[in-house]
């Protein structure tokens, strides 16, 4: 496990896993249902993967958690709090010496659905970032199905790497604007500039003595876990590159390594 503790700074998290799943008219809500109808539409899924989904919300909604569970500031919202106050306090160094202002993003923690400024946040979408609210949403089980259907090996760095991924949409948002309507390619590229800023950020920690030897190879496996290819190969038994959102395995291998290698802003350009 990488050792956090030399890492200083702390992010805005917001701590919902003890709240029972937002519901909306009984169910995610007409927005909600349309995020997730699009997300498995552009990964190439069919309708009876998204009805699977929305059963897998509805059960998810229907579920209560115990708040006592989640009361006080636990190990993992100090982890979660304190990669993100690490790639907040890299951004704001960037931002300051090209004599710009870098606003922090707010991360929200919760577990099976939640509201969010995009109209709802649920564990079939996976960890996103909304720009109306410039709010970060991370399940933390999200992370336990990662490593359950696509193979992935997991671990602490692994999901650093997802928080750092997040933190350069919002990182896009400030610089550029994220526009809703983006093409397929134009997706693609601002998935794979993100993966570059994550890695970027795991760059300006490498030399604090943070990671163990080898341990970085968990977040170029997450990468190589959530590209396209890979994904549909497991959900669907067939790859389909014109619906590809995120880029493939590949791409986000070498997206993360570029920043990671380079330490430069530049490189991700």
């Amino acid at each position: 496990m990488a050792i956090w503790n030399k890492l200083g700074g702390r992010g805005n998290v917001e701590d919902r896993r003890g709240s029972p799943a937002t519901m909306i008219g009984g169910g995610l809500g007409i927005t909600g249902i349309v995020l997730v109808l699009l997300m498995n539409f552009l990964g190439g899924g069919d309708v009876g993967d998204v009805l699977n989904q929305l059963q897998n919300v509805s059960s998810q909604n229907a579920q209560m958690y115990n708040a006592s569970d989640f009361e006080g500031t636990d190990e993992y919202e100090v982890f979660v709090s304190t990669v993100l106050g690490s790639a907040n306090d890299m951004w704001s160094d960037v931002f300051t010496r090209n004599n710009l202002v870098y606003n922090e993003p707010k991360l929200v923690l919760f577990r099976g659905g939640t509201a969010s400024g995009c109209g709802g946040a649920d564990s079939s979408v996976g960890p996103h970032y909304c720009p109306l609210d410039e709010t970060i949403y991370l399940d933390e089980t999200f992370f336990d199905e990662l490593q359950r259907r696509f193979g992935a090996t997991g671990g602490d760095v692994a999901e650093a790497y997802v928080i750092a991924h997040e933190v350069g949409h919002h990182v896009q948002q400030q610089l550029f604007g994220l526009r809703q309507d983006q093409s397929n390619a134009e997706s693609i590229q601002a998935e794979l500039q993100a993966d570059c800023f994550a890695g970027l950020w795991a760059y300006s920690i490498k030399d604090l003595g943070v990671f163990e030897p080898g341990e970085i190879h968990e977040a170029i496996d997450a990468a190589s876990a959530v590209g396209d290819d890979r994904i549909q190969a497991t959900t669907q038994g067939r790859v389909n590159p014109e619906s590809w959102t995120h880029g493939s395995s590949a791409q986000r291998i070498s997206a993360f390594n570029k920043g990671y290698e380079s330490g430069s802003v530049t490189a991700c350009e």
